[in-house]
């Protein structure tokens, strides 16, 4: 099938392929599945995000990332708390040119441009997204101290050189690397010596064992309604950070913190549980009706070619998602947020 680019930087035959990386039956997933996921990594990952990123904007906000919860805390403090600990964590100081690895829309890099001072760099693969960014950076007037570029986070060294930043921070966004220690390596080549990564990882935690059919089915209707090729372990990733050359200096799984509210409670949906009135429609997005509203209307939008043929099948994928992710914060099968403070030598 060609290629349509679209007018905002998408391309139709993506979105309407990307669930074909997937077996429709996930009991059926094999190894040879996930290899040709990898493989095809900047597919897999534009097609999803073509496809879920308004999704995203509606259901969630312009920060794709979980955060932590303190009781009655907004949901909207709860996300730009999340920002600006792994900015505090970073040690970021006024004038530091910093790279975000996976950018997204731009959220996070402009809550930790205000928050710590610094000039950021935001890079993503993602036409679409990029455009947004600018878009929303340029009405916060920040446009002078966030800017956005295109490229693939496997090549960083090629687009700017080696040495080129004081610090380096991705945010739930390197998971969608084809290997950790590509991204991590490349990381490492673009920060100056002494420069700090922090990243907040997605990972199979130490209880998930892919030898039981149920975990492994979790593993895989996380990377399909997330648009990740290949879910990892979480010693994976200190491995790999590691094994590249970087120098640890603190990690720790949030997820494992005796928080009082859980962090994956927007995904379940229960109204009584919304820490401010203001949260109560973001709660109810996810919940039984809130779903069906979302299921009907983006078919009715995709038939008068509101959105790109496809959507509706990835709003799908995230129904998929967000119980999936639900069940592993449950069991504590999965993190979103494995915390990393490295520093290259």
């Amino acid at each position: 099938m060609p290629s349509t680019q679209l007018a905002d930087g998408r391309v139709g035959s993506r979105i309407e392929n990307y669930s074909g990386f997937w077996q429709k039956d996930i009991s059926k997933e094999a190894q040879v599945d996930s290899d040709v996921r990898v493989e095809n990594y900047t597919d897999v990952v534009n097609g999803y995000y073509d496809g879920a990123t308004e999704l995203y904007e509606y259901g969630w906000a312009k920060s794709f990332h979980f955060s932590r919860f303190y009781k009655g805390e907004a949901f909207a403090a709860s996300l730009a708390r999340h920002e600006h600990y792994l900015g505090a964590q970073m040690n970021l100081r006024p004038g530091m040119r910093v790279l975000d690895v996976g950018c997204g829309v731009g959220g996070p890099a402009r809550e930790i441009a205000r928050f710590s001072d610094v000039n950021i760099i935001g890079l993503n693969n993602n036409d679409f997204q990029i455009g947004r960014a600018r878009k929303y950076t340029k009405a916060a007037g920040l446009e002078d101290q966030v800017q956005f570029v295109k490229g693939d986070f496997m090549k960083l060294s090629e687009q700017f050189g080696e040495n080129a930043f004081d610090a380096v921070y991705a945010i739930e966004a390197t998971v969608h690397a084809p290997t950790w220690e590509g991204v991590y390596g490349e990381i490492l080549k673009v920060l100056k010596p002494g420069g700090v990564f922090g990243v907040y990882e997605w990972c199979m935690t130490n209880r998930w064992d892919p030898s039981i059919p149920e975990h492994k089915a979790l593993a895989h209707e996380i990377e399909l309604g997330n648009g990740i090729p290949e879910m990892r372990h979480l010693s994976k990733a200190r491995e790999a950070l590691k094994t590249v050359g970087f120098l640890i200096e603190h990690e720790e799984d949030l997820a494992e913190r005796p928080d009082p509210v859980p962090w994956y409670y927007p995904l379940e949906g229960d109204i009584s549980k919304a820490q401010t009135a203001w949260d109560y429609f973001t709660v109810w997005r996810m919940s039984w009706s809130g779903k069906l509203v979302t299921h009907n209307a983006l078919r009715v939008l995709e038939v008068f070619r509101v959105v790109p043929k496809g959507t509706w099948e990835v709003g799908e994928t995230l129904r998929i998602a967000g119980d999936a992710l639900v069940k592993g914060g449950q069991t504590k099968l999965f993190t979103p947020m494995y915390l990393v403070i490295a520093r290259k030598p």
